[in-house]
């Protein structure tokens, strides 16, 4: 008797470990290495991903079904996935789910819904004039419809037939019980961007500094990666879509564009649409389950051959993959913040060389770990160093804010400089005079960052160590942690006072003041509050290009890749925001900030200026973004990063402990690194512990965190130390002790 045949499954659960299952006889599809097969475990199904054969003789219950025809993973992406799960130490099935569409992961349906649509087909030719004469006798608009059909290669959707063409259905039902023609039920892509006008592409001939760097890529070895450092305005983006013409045409082969921020997706769509047209597909969570899920299945077969997104999109199905760009690869927003914690920039590299791809890296500020890896060549470094059509970079002016107004201004006038500064102000009269637009930074969102009592009680949330932001429109106070929501209070809730003041600013503040001081201006505002709508990033940035916005106001996500030519004047409203966070990259973040959000004016003929308001004029971030100068503020960076030792200089882990008693959590972190000290000793110096101590942020949704920061020159060793932690520390059973482990961290928040 043949022995059953057992393969080794992962399955979406918190578990160092894979499960076997026998493979029956008689399953739809084929059981391989990538495939999605349904099991049983416990008293659940589950949808799990075969890793590898099992070949001990051992019992097994037996898979259930195998859904795809096609493995969902070929080789490269489950390598890819495996050693994501080694080296951040996470369970191989929750970053084989993390890697597929939501809709893939769920057992009740182990085959996702597709969206179909009614198509009528020719289902008997008609060759002679004497046959459509017998058949359509007395049916002239049915031989019409007919012949139509013909002329449209035998099939068309029966919605184009009857709202396009207008065909009524009586004569579409007329044809299908003639038996000349039938209507079936065809799949149909949910693409979201198909509906977006595709711009046409601009005839740009590329400088000599952007065709070296093409040439460069091209020429570049399987596996390799690329940093691709040029000033904002350069001209990466044309770089980027002259080597992906090399890779799929010269080629035939496909590749992966990555961008931080969903806000960026549609205008990076659009100028890959215009070269490449329906070839791109697009992945990010903006969009719908389904939307996402179609995407995947036409990368999957082929039928697109560039897929754009944010961090997901790292894991596109593609074959025959040629490259991989990352786009403003320094940006955090590339770290996922749940488990599986990964660094997309650094997956991306990984899936390159899994794949024998090229990997772009590309910025005009670097993360400094990019920059140390370029430095020592482990990367192969592009420089573009110069605006492309002879532009030069915007004039920069620092305005100090504590020298605003006089000890004897009034009031009113102190708070309005205190967000206007007078010089800003001017200027944007003027370019409000002049037609041209305008762009405002403020990286806080909300009216005022948080209201106090007259003696000093500030509002906090009850369930986080964080003050609560005062919104105005809908007016209420909001945790921007836990989303808790609570009125805005006339007396304070500690002792009883009146008054309460509202301290600090946000966009929203910022908004009513431009609205009040400029009421001819039309004013966006663009934030997480103003984008919660499914189009609502392409909607804004889509007025902004068509030149109906005159001042543009938003946090962060209007800084980078935005390119708008009639945009002349920047303002950075409050440069210290972020600046003294107790977080080693503070410095770093400020300066990549400040250098991204100058570098959007001046993009066309008109130039620009940049104005940016701090009450710290001295900070090497804010001299070196005035200067454009990166180089020199590596300079002063690094050394800052030697000790003590912070990337680039070595690797860390940070290891979160939380519960509900706050007592409970000290004590379990000192039992973690009471646990991991005889085990440090063991291994000499090659991994150290710092802490335990607090969170920064030590109350975050209820649960109270304690952290230990390990540091580590060489991955190895401490990849196997956080392994050993996790799956042998035994955490107390009360108090819901959680550990969570963030390798590689952007911040220590």
């Amino acid at each position: 008797m043949t022995p059953p045949r057992l393969v080794n499954v992962a399955l979406p659960l918190p578990l160092f470990r894979t499960f076997r299952y026998v493979v029956p006889d008689g399953l739809r599809n084929a059981v391989v290495a990538g495939s999605r097969v349904l099991v049983p475990f416990r008293n659940e199904r589950h949808i799990g991903v075969v890793v590898s054969e099992h070949h001990e003789e051992a019992e097994g219950r037996a898979i259930l079904d195998a859904p795809d025809e096609q493995p969902a993973f070929r080789a490269d992406l489950l390598a890819v996935c495996t050693w994501m799960a080694e080296y951040y130490v996470s369970p191989l099935g929750m970053v084989l789910r993390a890697a597929l569409p939501a809709a893939m992961g769920r057992a009740r349906r182990a085959e996702p819904p597709l969206r179909t649509q009614r198509v009528l087909r020719v289902a008997q030719p008609l060759d002679s004039l004497l046959q459509r004469d017998a058949v359509f006798k007395r049916a002239p608009q049915q031989r019409a419809l007919y012949e139509l059909l013909e002329q449209l290669g035998g099939q068309s959707p029966v919605a184009h037939l009857v709202e396009r063409l207008g065909c009524s259905e009586g004569v579409v039902h007329g044809l299908v019980k003639r038996g000349v023609a039938e209507v079936v039920q065809e799949p149909v892509d949910r693409d979201p961007f198909l509906a977006r006008a595709s711009p046409p592409r601009a005839a740009v001939t590329p400088t000599a500094a952007q065709r070296a760097a093409v040439a460069a890529l091209c020429a570049g070895a399987p596996g390799s990666t690329f940093l691709l450092h040029g000033i904002t305005g350069s001209g990466k983006t044309l770089v980027y879509l002259e080597f992906l013409r090399h890779v799929l045409q010269a080629r035939a082969q496909s590749a992966i564009v990555l961008v931080p921020e969903i806000a960026l997706t549609p205008q990076t769509v659009d100028r890959f649409r215009a070269v490449f047209g329906d070839l791109v597909a697009v992945l990010h969570s903006g969009l719908s389950d389904g939307e996402r899920y179609d995407a995947w299945r036409a990368l999957r077969r082929g039928d697109k051959r560039i897929a754009i997104g944010a961090r997901s999109a790292v894991f596109a199905p593609l074959d025959r993959l040629g490259a991989v760009i990352v786009d403003e690869e320094h940006e955090a927003t590339y770290k996922q913040g749940e488990a599986p914690r990964y660094h997309a920039r650094e997956v991306a590299i990984v899936r390159a060389r899994e794949s024998g791809a090229v990997t772009v890296l590309g910025s005009a500020t670097p993360s400094l770990e990019s920059w140390h890896n370029a430095q020592t060549e482990k990367y192969h470094l592009l420089s573009l160093p110069e605006r492309v059509g002879g532009g030069a970079l915007p004039a920069v002016r620092v305005v100090d804010l504590r020298g605003e107004t006089g000890p004897g201004a009034p009031a009113a006038v102190q708070a309005l400089r205190r967000i206007l500064s007078a010089p800003l102000e001017t200027a944007l009269h003027d370019r409000l005079d002049k037609g041209e637009q305008s762009l405002l930074l403020l990286n806080r969102r909300g009216f005022a960052n948080f209201v106090t009592c007259p003696d000093g009680h500030v509002v906090a949330c009850p369930n986080c160590a964080i003050s609560l932001t005062y919104h105005r429109a809908p007016e209420r106070l909001i945790c921007h942690y836990c989303q808790h929501t609570e009125p805005l209070a006339q007396t304070c809730r500690e002792c009883g006072a009146a008054n309460m003041r509202q301290r600090g600013i946000g966009t929203q503040q910022v908004e009513r003041l431009l609205t009040e001081r400029f009421p001819t201006a039309r004013v966006a505002r663009m934030d997480v509050d103003t984008t919660t709508g499914k189009w609502a990033h392409a909607e804004i940035l889509d007025r902004v290009g068509r030149g109906e916005v005159d001042m543009l106001l938003g946090t962060q996500m209007i800084a980078k890749g935005l390119d708008f030519p009639n945009v002349t004047l920047v303002g950075v409203i409050d440069a210290d925001v972020g600046i003294n966070l107790p977080d080693f990259r503070s410095s770093e973040r400020t300066f990549q900030l400040l250098s991204q959000v100058a570098g959007r004016a001046g993009r066309g003929p008109k130039g620009g200026e940049v104005f940016i308001q701090t009450r710290t004029p001295g900070h090497h971030a804010v001299q070196c973004a005035v200067e454009h100068d990166f180089l020199r503020f590596v300079g002063e960076e690094l050394p800052t990063r030697d000790s003590p030792p912070y990337p680039p200089t070595t690797r860390l882990a940070n290891v979160v402990i939380s519960g509900l008693d706050e007592l409970a959590v000290a004590a379990c972190a000192q039992q973690a690194a009471d646990w991991l000290e005889p085990r440090l000793s063991a291994i000499g110096d090659a991994v150290t512990l710092v802490g335990p101590a607090p969170c920064p942020i030590e109350r975050i949704k209820g649960r109270w965190r304690w952290h230990l920061v390990l540091k580590a020159v060489r991955p190895a060793p401490l990849t196997r130390l956080l392994r050993s932690f996790l799956t042998e520390f035994e955490l107390p059973g009360a108090h819901e002790m959680r550990i969570t482990l963030d390798r590689d961290p952007v911040a220590l928040l």
